[in-house]
C-alpha cells in the first residue's frame, strides 16, 4: 500500500510465529490485565463506598485508577485478541483510536500526579488552609482541567501523526505507537509531530521537576513534625505517590533511552510492557501497602472479617 489514502489496515508486529508461544502471550496478557483491572476497580469501589474517604486525596486517587484502567484497556485486549486469533492486523480507524486514547489517558495520568503533589503539599505544609484551598469546587475544577487539557493534547498528537502519508503498513510494535508510526512516513510533515513530542518531553520534565521540588518542601516540613505518629501518617500518604511518579518516569526513560533501531527486536515487547502495563498494574498495590485507610476500606468492602484485617496488617 503506497500511502495513507489507500491504507485500510495496519499490520502489527506479531509476538512469535510459533502458535504455542502466541497462546502463552495471550495468557500472560490476560493475567496482567485481570490483575490491573481487579486492583484498580477495588480501589475505586472501596473509596466510593466509604464516606470517610470522600476527601480530595482519594478523589484524585479514584481518577488515577480510572485512567490506569483506560491505559491498559486501550492496548491489552487488542493484543490478547491478536494472539489468540493469530491475526495481527488493526483497522486504520482502530489504530487512530488506539493512539488517541492511549495519549489521552497517559497525559491525564501524569497531569493528575502533578495535581496530587500539589494536594499533598497543601495538606502537609499548609494544613490550616487545606479546606479553604482544596475545597470541593477546586478539586472538580482541577480534575476537569486535567481531563480537558489531556483531551486536547491527544487530539493534537493524533492529528499530527495521521496527517502524514505512510509508505508502509507494517508497524514494528504490538500496538500503534507514534514513534513507530512516524518511521513509516513518506512526507516531511512527520517533523511537526516530532516537534510536538520534543515539546511534550520538556513539559513532562517540567512537571517532574515541580513534583520533586514540591516533595523536597514536604519532607522538610515532615522532619519538623515533633510527633512520630504525625511523621508516619504524613509519609504514609506521600511515599506511595512519590513511588508511583518515580515508577512512571523510570519506566518511560527505560523504554525510550535505548538507541533507536529500524528493525524490530524481541526486547521491544518486554520494554513496551514495562512502561505501558506495569505502572497501571502496580499503582493500586503501591497505594495499599502503606495506607491504612484504604486497607480498612477494602476490608469493609470485601467483608472478609478478622482474617482479612490480619492479612492487611501483615502487608
Amino acid at each position: 500500500m503506497s500511502n495513507s489514502t489507500s491504507m485500510s489496515t495496519f499490520l502489527l508486529w506479531e509476538f512469535s510465529e510459533i502458535r504455542e508461544v502466541q497462546i502463552l502471550y495471550f495468557f500472560l496478557f490476560l493475567a496482567l490485565y485481570l490483575t490491573t483491572v481487579t486492583g484498580n476497580l477495588l480501589i475505586v469501589a472501596a473509596i466510593a463506598l466509604d464516606h470517610h474517604l470522600h476527601t480530595p486525596m482519594y478523589f484524585f486517587l479514584t481518577n488515577l485508577a480510572l485512567m490506569d484502567l483506560g491505559i491498559v484497556s486501550v492496548i491489552v485486549p487488542k493484543s490478547m485478541a491478536n494472539s489468540i486469533m493469530n491475526n495481527w492486523s488493526i483497522p486504520y480507524s482502530g489504530c487512530v483510536a488506539q493512539v488517541f486514547f492511549y495519549f489521552f489517558f497517559v497525559a491525564s495520568d501524569f497531569s493528575l500526579l502533578t495535581v496530587m503533589a500539589h494536594d499533598r503539599y497543601v495538606a502537609i505544609c499548609n494544613p490550616l488552609q487545606y479546606e479553604t484551598i482544596m475545597h470541593k469546587g477546586a478539586c472538580l475544577q482541577m480534575a476537569a482541567i486535567v481531563w480537558i487539557s489531556s483531551l486536547l493534547y491527544a487530539i493534537v498528537h493524533t492529528c499530527g501523526t495521521f496527517a502524514n502519508t505512510f509508505c508502509s503498513y507494517a508497524v514494528n510494535q504490538f500496538f500503534c505507537e507514534i514513534p513507530k508510526l512516524l518511521k513509516l512516513s513518506c512526507s516531511d510533515f512527520y517533523l511537526f509531530e516530532i516537534g510536538l513530542i520534543v515539546l511534550s518531553c520538556f513539559i513532562a520534565l517540567g512537571c517532574f521537576i515541580f513534583i520533586i521540588v514540591t516533595y523536597m518542601h514536604i519532607f522538610s516540613t515532615v522532619l519538623r513534625i515533633p510527633s512520630v505518629h504525625g511523621k508516619k501518617k504524613a509519609l504514609s500518604t506521600c511515599i506511595p505517590h512519590l513511588t508511583v511518579v518515580s515508577l512512571l518516569m523510570i519506566t518511560g526513560f527505560f523504554a525510550y533511552a535505548r538507541p533507536p533501531t529500524d528493525a524490530p527486536s524481541y526486547l521491544d515487547i518486554p520494554f513496551s510492557m514495562i512502561y505501558t502495563i506495569i505502572p497501571p498494574m502496580l499503582n493500586p498495590y503501591i497505594y495499599c501497602m502503606r495506607n491504612k485507610e484504604i486497607k480498612t476500606a477494602l476490608c469493609k468492602f470485601l467483608d472478609f472479617g478478622d482474617s482479612s484485617k490480619t492479612l492487611f496488617r501483615v502487608i
